[in-house]
């Protein structure tokens, strides 16, 4: 039985979206009601579609009866999370051929690292290439040859924008292919450790460098649970990828068996088949629920505080932050892994994965197990893949083997969620508080006020911030410079906390998964461009950040003061700032721009 808070959340988003929801389906069954697109192409559309094709392919796409899958890719080399797609279309290909069917790559879409832009120019453009990936997606599945879509997508931005983009081809059957972690590197502890001791001083860039190149090692997402992760265990309780599939290793044998079996079983989907299920029929608001429940209850990225009302809204659905907070106060904390604790995704994995999450869930009456998931049912979903001699199969997910991961039935690591909807006289603002011990949970301390993390870091080093202090870094929303993420900030308030300082974060930009043990009270809305009292702010003034009851308040009286002067320079802030600038005029009258925009 489900879970009164889920239901009822479930219900409200839905009357909400009616008029939305109402529309965005109309448009698929306009699309679907087409048939097989690719049979009212004219014979040049055809010819050019098949060109490149050896005969045997050509054969297959030029036969009706037969599927062709569009294949739509985020891989380059340069990502280790992305590099494992270089050979999944000739995986792809040849398992349809041999029933008979095509598939062809559609199109490839950015795929930016946030951990190579970290702290760099590139990183303003980081939030603005979600919508870029979902235009991009849109437009690789324009060519109306394909009768089902496999997403090869798995970090930050790039998977939720090529879902939003294969929504406005949703009469198609859709999943997503997953390619898996990288193995296990060097402890989290001793990462922390290690850039804790650089910041301060203690340690050279050598040491740094060293570390760091163990901790990202291999092909495969990397390790910790930040947004790359957050991602494949949201969008697998969502039922958009196979049951189980999420965190199996790179280039192992049972990963190249799902690969296989994603590209059968979506062949068999295609319209016109009595299997059809069209990516409409499965991302319904009993989907979404389910996504944002797992995400609570894994202590998942913030950045889907972000991502999944965009991801809503390209499917018909108004989903706001007061849905997720009122989720996150009746959905436990089940899961521990970095920075929610010492544990990595390759340690969840082997504690039960999703499977097991979502067998706690729907013990717990969490999760909508009459939603439609891509492939099966939603039962399925509490099962995990296995090689039987080097046959795929299926098995019934037991209790947790590592209850100091995944917790056990009986038992949670929280009462409420991973994360909390912060409002006050500040404006709203969401926290991860998960990794926030409780007695840091309350700051009660003076301003600090910047306008990067750049200056925040200089003013560390010169030992200015020897305090309890509210760090407050404004004009970083999506408005001011694409809402970059802080993550440079997170070594210098360690320190200070360590230091035995109280310290708390607030800013209208982002931290991602990472956001660590410091109360982080970030996408403070509206943002300091926009009027938002954030840009009120003075060096003293006096701030609470409450993670217990929800509050975000300056106890300085701020009438009377006028918005205050921050220099926005070219220079000081760099060409990001510039590029952004461009991009952002570029685009400003899109619809998938409008979500970051707007």
């Amino acid at each position: 039985m489900i879970h009164q808070v889920i239901s009822d959340v479930t219900a409200r988003i839905r009357e909400r979206s009616a008029a939305r929801r109402q529309a965005f389906l109309a448009r698929i069954q306009r699309q679907a009601d087409q048939g097989k697109t690719r049979a009212a192409l004219a014979c040049g559309n055809l010819a050019h579609a098949v060109a490149a094709c050896s005969s045997d392919e050509k054969g297959r796409i030029l036969d009706m009866t037969r599927a062709n899958v569009g294949i739509v890719t985020a891989y380059n080399d340069m990502l280790s999370a992305h590099q494992p797609y270089q050979g999944y279309p000739d995986i792809i290909k040849a398992a349809l051929a041999e029933l008979g069917h095509s598939a062809q790559v559609a199109g490839g879409v950015p795929a930016m690292c946030d951990g190579v832009t970290q702290g760099q120019p590139g990183m303003d453009m980081s939030l603005f290439s979600r919508d870029l990936i979902a235009q991009a997606t849109a437009l690789s599945l324009s060519h109306n040859t394909f009768d089902a879509t496999l997403l090869l997508g798995i970090c930050d931005k790039i998977a939720p924008g090529q879902i939003m983009g294969a929504l406005s081809h949703a009469h198609l059957p859709t999943a997503f292919v997953p390619a898996g972690p990288m193995a296990s590197g060097i402890s989290n502890d001793d990462k922390v450790k290690v850039r804790q001791q650089y910041a301060a001083g203690e340690l050279g860039r050598d040491a740094l460098l060293e570390m760091e190149c163990g901790a990202y090692h291999a092909p495969g997402t990397c390790t910790f649970y930040g947004t790359a992760n957050t991602n494949q265990l949201v969008f697998e309780a969502m039922g958009l990828m196979l049951p189980g599939s999420a965190f199996v290793h790179p280039h192992s044998e049972l990963r190249h068996a799902l690969t296989e079996e994603a590209a059968r079983r979506i062949s068999a989907m295609i319209p016109g088949s009595p299997a059809y299920r069209p990516l409409s029929e499965v991302l319904d608001e009993r989907a979404l629920v389910n996504g944002l429940v797992a995400l609570l209850a894994s202590g998942g990225s913030t950045n889907h505080s972000i991502h999944m009302v965009a991801l809503a809204r390209a499917a018909g659905l108004h989903l706001t932050w007061d849905d997720i907070s009122d989720l996150s106060d009746v959905v436990p904390l089940l899961v521990r892994m970095y920075p929610n604790g010492p544990a990595d995704v390759n340690a969840f994995e082997q504690a039960g994965g999703v499977p097991g999450l979502m067998r706690r869930l729907a013990e717990e009456g969490l999760i909508h197990m009459d939603a439609t998931p891509v492939f099966g049912e939603m039962q399925d979903y509490l099962s995990r893949p296995v090689l039987v001699d080097g046959k795929l199969v299926w098995q019934p997910v037991g209790e947790s083997s590592d209850a100091s991961v995944l917790s056990p039935s009986g038992s949670v690591f929280q009462a409420t969620g991973g994360t909390k909807l912060l409002a006050g006289n500040l404006g709203r603002a969401v926290v991860k508080v998960s990794a926030v011990a409780p007695e840091y949970r309350v700051i009660e301390a003076p301003a600090r006020v910047f306008s990067s993390q750049h200056a925040v870091e200089a003013a560390y080093k010169a030992g200015d911030l020897n305090q309890d202090a509210v760090i407050v870094v404004r004009h970083n929303g999506p408005a001011a410079n694409g809402m970059p993420e802080l993550h440079k900030l997170m070594p210098v308030l360690g320190n200070l906390q360590k230091a035995g300082h109280k310290v708390a974060l607030v800013t209208d930009g982002r931290l991602s998964g990472a956001s660590g043990k410091i109360p982080a009270a970030i996408h403070v809305t509206p943002e300091a461009l926009h009027g938002g009292a954030i840009g009120l702010l003075q060096d003293g003034d006096l701030l609470r950040v409450d993670a217990v009851t929800g509050r975000l308040d300056c106890l300085t009286d701020l009438s009377g003061r006028t918005q205050a002067e921050i220099d926005l320079t070219l220079e000081q802030e760099g060409w990001g700032r510039e590029l952004f600038s461009v991009m952002r005029r570029a685009v400003s009258s899109a619809e998938c721009g409008a979500t970051i925009f707007d």
